[in-house]
């Protein structure tokens, strides 16, 4: 077996190092790298293709991540009990790795490439996403595949003192305020060189807004700035750990053989000289045209007639021809922009289109908005669930259920297209959980809000930054469900124009803008703190200016939104929709759950059955929740009324008669529950009125279970068990009234029928008189000196 080739380096501000290791493993891939940080490790592989398959015109990247249950000592808990599809953390971990390699290839590249991650070790500390990017890029970098690299990457959270915290662990990142993931290249070979930003992935955390309250500094836009600047440091360490890798790789085992490869251009000097000269007016023309569907309209119209005009000067070459129209059109569009400031739709830079919101669109609906900017329109609804609705996961990470849930549909007739709809795609996923992200700061805590929450945002129309919308659609349903969330929050997509030393920011960009330019950049957050971000970046870099002014954009842009979404709802609603169930939760003592359950759930099942509600009961270690729903509020409030008895139970009055019900039948008589949490002992004894005065040899002769029975409380004992009577007609034998009258006349108190006496009781009538009991030993176990360590004589009767 070969050797393998190792580099490692600590992580500065950490007690923690990364290393790489490569030549041992997966020897056939072009590039295997396994990454390691504490004892989370990650294989990374890549293969390329050697020709271009016939007809591509693209460049077709692939990045998987596999995620083996047995990394985290897991068996999968699906039927098959092995892998099945990617789960959505998974399809996030794909589309952090593909962002920056993909513009890290050559242009006109067109090799198949294809990246696989599969994670072997998860030790619950260390997430795998970040440690998958470097890894990735380490294995291109040893591969010979044409990379433009290394490429390196870093998770930095935002600590509630206001530090960045490097790597941070899962539970480092639980207790910050803000995490970000960044990735980026070094601009020269120099250990020290700049840093370049590529890709940009950032959120709240759950607790943000608790950690707020109690004093923790916001996330703001300046904060932002700061937190992109400290990452440049990590990303550098990374960049020149993966150089060290190449020089040892290359050290043992020769120079790196490059994959031969051809690029490829969408067309010809000469198509795009007959292009231009033919059609930039008409092309100049239609890039003015605010509508997006006449728009594109007007271009296949100018298409068309460019083919036909050049059919015979260059035939045989449609394709390129056509690939040239569209590359004039983005020509004429960024010049316009840069040049005069205008964009397609006749907007200056920072203009946002019109805006409209609108809430209580479906009277079935928990909540619904409908909320448009220009052509792009999206449709949130909100449906509040009992908390046994938590979504249950089954991953490598330590989340085990996931109570706020956010999905995000993109159908094709969003765009007036055809296609075909198979479930959600990568895309949609990843834009589904950006929105998600982007309102879970907000989201009231379970003890505020007990509710399992799912948003669903239907796109219907599109023309730039869906995702953006449905936080703001999100946002409106929630308050309109009557979720009383921390604060609105709105979002904005910006985009950038790079030409000749020349960076234009625009706010609220179309879907063509983000086609052409240079940068798609989306901010969301609440008047005063950024809750999520995404950026990714087409150019080598992003001076800090450019950065700043983008982001202070973006808030002015965000402010103007809020003031929208203000005036159609200025603040949660007091209540929850009709249709919605009324929960309440209650605390009770860890060790009364299971009186409120009872064997084998039969107290809260009765409960659930009579009441109408739902009850749930979880415990944290120290407290036990109670958690009861329904969508009828007397049933809500009727089954808390019962868990209360429960857990202070009424207490009975020696001679007071109650009407109870027969709850279970034994050898020895019946238990009959009187009150809410409290039964008593009708002995066998007793029942004799109900058999004519004749005695009864089993209680199931003469009582049913659930039977209503009327009883008089004889006796108390003082362990609080209760010892009951018939009550019958006066005068009749073993009533109540003789018994009393009895004891009167005595002078004594009413004979005590205790649990013991009653089982001493039943062992006469089945086996007879058994003799006394041997008296107990001082030692607890013999009889005296040579005794039976078993017990007395009547112990060993009841063994045989």
């Amino acid at each position: 077996m070969a050797e393998a080739i190792s580099v490692s380096a600590p992580i500065s501000g950490t007690d923690r190092s990364m290393s790489f290791e490569a030549g041992k493993l997966a020897q056939q891939a072009d590039g295997a790298v396994v990454g390691r940080i504490g004892d989370t490790i990650v294989l990374a592989t890549v293969v390329a293709a050697r020709s271009v398959r016939e007809g591509t015109d693209f460049f077709p990247l692939t990045v998987d991540i596999e995620e083996r249950a047995y990394a985290a000592g897991k068996i999968p808990g699906s039927f098959f009990r092995r892998e099945g599809k990617a789960s959505d953390q998974a399809i996030l971990t794909c589309r952090l790795i593909d962002r920056p390699l993909r513009p890290s290839f050559p242009k006109g590249f067109r090799n198949e490439v294809h990246v696989v991650g599969t994670v072997f070790g998860a030790d619950q500390v260390n997430p795998h996403d970040v440690l998958a990017i470097n890894a990735a890029s380490a294995a291109l970098m040893i591969s010979g595949i044409p990379f433009d690299g290394p490429i390196g990457a870093v998770r930095i959270a935002y600590s509630t003192d206001g530090t960045w915290i490097p790597h941070p662990s899962f539970q480092e990142g639980d207790a910050s305020t803000f995490e970000l993931v960044v990735a980026g290249r070094a601009l020269s070979e120099e250990p020290d060189a700049e840093v370049a930003i590529m890709m940009v992935e950032a959120g709240g955390t759950e607790r943000s807004w608790q950690f707020y309250e109690t004093g923790a500094p916001k996330v703001t836009e300046e904060v932002l700035a700061g937190g992109l600047e400290a990452a440049k440091t990590w990303i550098r360490e990374s960049v020149n750990l993966q150089r060290e890798l190449v020089a040892r790789f290359v050290e043992a085992r020769g120079p790196i053989e490059a994959v031969p490869f051809s690029t490829f251009v969408d067309y010809g000097d000469d198509v795009w000289e007959r292009v231009q000269a033919t059609a930039a007016e008409r092309v100049a023309k239609v890039v003015q045209i605010a509508d997006k569907t006449a728009r594109n309209l007007e271009t296949e119209n100018v298409t068309s007639s460019v083919l036909t005009e050049l059919a015979e000067e260059l035939p045989g070459r449609e394709r390129e021809i056509a690939a040239a129209v569209r590359a004039l059109n983005k020509k004429l569009v960024r010049k316009r922009i840069v040049e005069e400031g205008m964009r397609i739709d006749g907007r200056t830079t920072s203009e946002i289109r019109p805006l409209s919101a609108e809430i209580d669109l479906f009277p079935t609906a928990h909540g619904s908005s409908l909320f448009q900017r220009g052509e792009t329109q999206v449709l949130n609804v909100c449906t509040l669930g009992m908390p046994r609705m938590d979504q249950m996961l089954d991953t490598i990470t330590p989340d085990e259920s996931k109570r706020y849930m956010h999905h995000y549909n993109f159908p094709p007739y969003s765009t007036g297209e055809t296609g075909f709809m198979r479930g959600p795609k990568r895309r949609e996923i990843g834009h589904g959980l950006l929105a998600e992200r982007a309102l879970l700061p907000v989201i009231p805590p379970k003890e505020e809000f007990p509710y399992a929450l799912r948003l669903v945002s239907d796109v219907l129309s599109s023309n730039g930054s869906t995702s953006m919308a449905s936080v703001c659609a999100s946002t409106l349903s929630l308050m309109a469900a009557g979720v009383p969330i921390k604060a609105p929050v709105a979002g904005i997509a910006m985009g950038l124009v790079h030409e000749e030393d020349r960076y234009v920011t625009l706010t609220d960009i179309l879907g063509a803008e983000d086609a052409f330019g240079d940068m798609d950049f989306k901010v969301a957050g609440t008047a005063d703190a950024v809750t999520a971000l995404q950026l990714d970046t087409k150019i080598a870099g992003l001076p800090a200016d450019v950065l700043a002014q983008a982001l202070r954009q973006a808030k002015e842009a965000r402010l103007t939104i809020l003031e929208v979404m203000h005036r159609c709802i200025a603040e949660p609603r007091d209540h929850v929709a009709a249709g919605a169930p009324k929960i309440v939760s209650m605390e009770i003592p860890i060790d009364k759950i299971g009186e409120v359950i009872g064997p084998k759930g039969k107290i809260i099942n009765t409960l659930q059955q009579e009441t109408g509600a739902d009850i749930s009961v979880d415990d944290d270690g120290v407290v036990g929740t109670v958690t009861i729903g329904a969508k009828d509020g007397r049933a809500v409030e009727e089954a808390r009324r019962r868990i209360a008895l429960i857990l202070t139970p009424p207490t009975a009055d020696v001679g007071a008669v109650y009407t109870g019900k027969v709850v279970n039948l034994t050898k020895f008589g019946a238990f009959v529950n009187i009150l809410p949490g409290r039964d008593g002992l009708l002995h066998i004894s007793k029942l004799s009125p109900l058999a004519g005065g004749k005695r009864v040899q089993q209680a199931e002769d003469v009582l049913t279970l659930g039977q209503p029975v009327e009883v008089r409380v004889d006796d108390i004992d003082p362990q609080g068990k209760v010892s009951l009577s018939l009550v019958g007609e006066p005068g009749e034998p073993g009533d109540g009234a003789d018994h009393a009258a009895g004891s009167r006349e005595t002078g004594q108190a009413p004979a005590r029928v205790s649990f013991e006496d009653a089982f001493e009781a039943e062992l006469v009538a089945d086996l007879g008189d058994l003799g006394p009991v041997a008296p107990a030993s001082p030692r607890g176990g013999d009889a005296g000196q040579g005794g039976d360590r078993r017990g007395g004589g009547r112990r060993r009767q009841r063994r045989r």
